[in-house]
């Protein structure tokens, strides 16, 4: 017979209890693309339809290590949040803004082939 998990917790001692809600709050707060969708009580049907794509297009981008920040931004808004890029230093943390309005710098044109190249060098994708 299933234990109740109140009854389990309530057996276990006040650290083992303070471990496990920090174990919890990790998990909460870092999870694979796939593991959000789920925990956002979407499947990848659903998420396929909201998107634009087949099934098998949302399962290779959950399985990617690397994508566009354009695309993970999309993917992020179809289940319902926003994306925000965060750097950490010892310092402190800063919120990169450049990809806020990714869809307007898509459209501004550049003054020349050359502003193309630089920001093509340095990785600056949408």
């Amino acid at each position: 017979m299933a234990k109740n998990f109140k009854t389990l917790r309530e057996k276990m001692s006040p650290e083992s209890r303070d471990r496990s809600r920090a174990l919890a709050a990790k998990y909460r707060a870092e999870m694979p693309l796939d593991e959000l969708r789920e925990a956002r009580e979407m499947t990848q049907v659903l998420l396929a339809r909201i998107l634009k794509v087949n099934q098998a297009a949302v399962s290779k981008m959950e399985r990617r290590t690397d994508m566009y920040v354009s695309t993970l931004k999309e993917l992020i808004r179809a289940m319902g949040g926003d994306l925000k890029i965060i750097a950490t230093f010892p310092e402190g943390t800063v919120e990169i803004n450049q990809f806020q309005n990714v869809k307007k710098a898509e459209q501004k044109p550049t003054s020349s082939s050359a502003q193309r190249a630089a920001a093509g060098a340095v990785g600056v994708r949408s």
